[in-house]
C-alpha cells in the first residue's frame, strides 16, 4: 500500500503528524490542546506543523522515514500523534529520522518543547532520549528503568528489508555459534517447510512461538534500533526477535524482542520459551509490549514461582 509522502517542513519546523483517523478526520486526543496548536514551543525558535492526511491512518513510526520526501534536507525528527496518544493519553511519539531512522521515544506533552529545542539546538540528541527512557519507552519517566538499556546502533549503518510476514520474525544477528543456533531452532520446535519455527501445540506450560527464521548474514550486528525501519509497511508483522550474542552466552538463550509500535525499537529481553507468550499477548491485545520489559532490580514476573 502506498502512502502519501510528508511534506517538507521549513527551517525550523517540526512536523506533527496524526496517524490516528476516524471517518477521515484526523484524531489529536486533546494534544494540541495542552501543546497550543501551530504556535512557537518555548523560547528556542521550533514550531511544530500539525499535517494530516487520511493516507497516513495507522502509520506506525518504523514507516515515517520511508516517507520522508527525496531531493532535500533530512529533518531530524517527526513526532506523531498515534492511538496511544488519542485514546491512551501517552505522550507523543518522537521518531528519529537522521541518525537511527525509524527508532522512538515518547515523550511527555508538557516537554514537548523543551526537548525539541534541545535536540535542534544540539543540546540533546536522540541517544540522550533513548538512554533516558523509562521500560514503557518515556524519556524520564516514572515507570522503571530497563534492566536491559537500549544498545545504540552506529549511525549510518545500512541493512536489506526485513521478509514481509504477518506473523513474528526470527532474525540472526549473531554469526559465531552455529551449533548454538541449531540447538535453539531444535529448543523452538523447528524449522518447518515454510522456513518457520513452531513449539509444540501440546507444550502446556509455555505459549507456542511461531516466526518466520531470517538466517542472512546481511543482518549481521542489527541492533533494535534499527529494526522498525526494515519491516516492509502493510504487514501486521507482531514483533522481530534477534538471535544476538546474549542468545549464545547466557542461560535460556534469551532473544531479544523489538516492540515495532507503541515505542519502535523499544527491547524487551526474554528466554527463548518466554517471546511465544509475548507474541500471543499482542496478538489479541491482552498485554503491552512494555509489560515483558524486565525492570531493573526486579525479578521478571516470568520467573516467578
Amino acid at each position: 500500500m502506498s502512502r502519501p509522502l510528508l511534506p517538507r517542513p521549513a527551517p525550523g519546523d517540526v512536523l506533527l503528524v496524526s496517524t490516528c483517523y476516524e471517518d477521515g478526520k484526523a484524531q489529536w486526543g486533546g494534544l494540541l490542546t495542552k501543546i497550543g496548536k501551530d504556535r512557537d514551543l518555548a523560547d528556542g525558535g521550533v514550531r511544530l506543523r500539525p499535517v494530516e492526511n487520511p493516507g497516513w491512518d495507522y502509520v506506525h513510526g518504523g514507516d515515517i522515514p520511508a516517507l520522508v520526501p527525496d531531493g532535500g534536507p533530512v529533518p531530524p525528527v517527526a513526532v506523531l500523534v498515534d492511538i496511544p496518544v488519542v485514546f491512551g493519553e501517552d505522550g507523543p511519539l518522537l521518531v528519529d529520522l537522521a541518525a537511527v531512522p525509524g527508532r522512538g521515544v515518547r515523550v511527555p506533552p508538557a516537554r514537548l518543547g523543551e526537548i525539541l529545542n534541545g535536540l535542534l539546538g544540539g543540546a540533546l540528541t536522540f541517544d540522550d532520549l533513548v538512554r533516558g527512557m523509562d521500560r514503557s519507552g518515556m524519556y524520564m519517566g516514572d515507570a522503571g528503568r530497563p534492566a536491559f538499556p537500549v544498545p545504540l546502533a552506529p549511525p549510518g549503518r545500512s541493512f536489506p528489508a526485513l521478509p514481509s510476514t504477518d506473523t513474528a520474525l526470527l532474525v540472526r544477528t549473531s554469526f559465531d555459534d552455529e551449533d548454538g543456533w541449531h540447538a535453539l531452532l531444535d529448543e523452538l520446535g523447528g524449522v518447518d517447510e515454510d522456513g518457520c519455527v513452531g513449539m509444540d501445540d501440546d507444550d502446556e506450560e509455555h505459549a507456542p512461538l511461531t516466526a518466520l527464521v531470517v538466517d542472512d548474514r546481511a543482518f549481521e550486528g542489527l541492533h533494535p534500533g534499527e529494526v522498525p525501519a526494515l519491516v516492509p509497511p502493510g504487514e501486521h508483522t507482531t514483533l522481530v526477535a534477534l538471535a544476538d550474542s546474549r542468545t549464545f552466552a547466557e542461560p535460556g538463550r534469551p532473544l531479544t524482542a523489538v516492540d515495532l509500535y507503541d515505542t519502535p525499537g523499544l527491547p524487551a529481553v526474554l528466554p527463548c520459551h518466554a517471546v511465544g507468550s509475548l507474541a500471543d499477548n499482542l496478538e489479541i491485545g491482552n498485554m503491552d509490549f512494555f509489560e515483558f520489559v524486565a525492570m531493573e532490580g526486579v525479578q521478571p514476573w516470568w520467573e516467578r514461582p
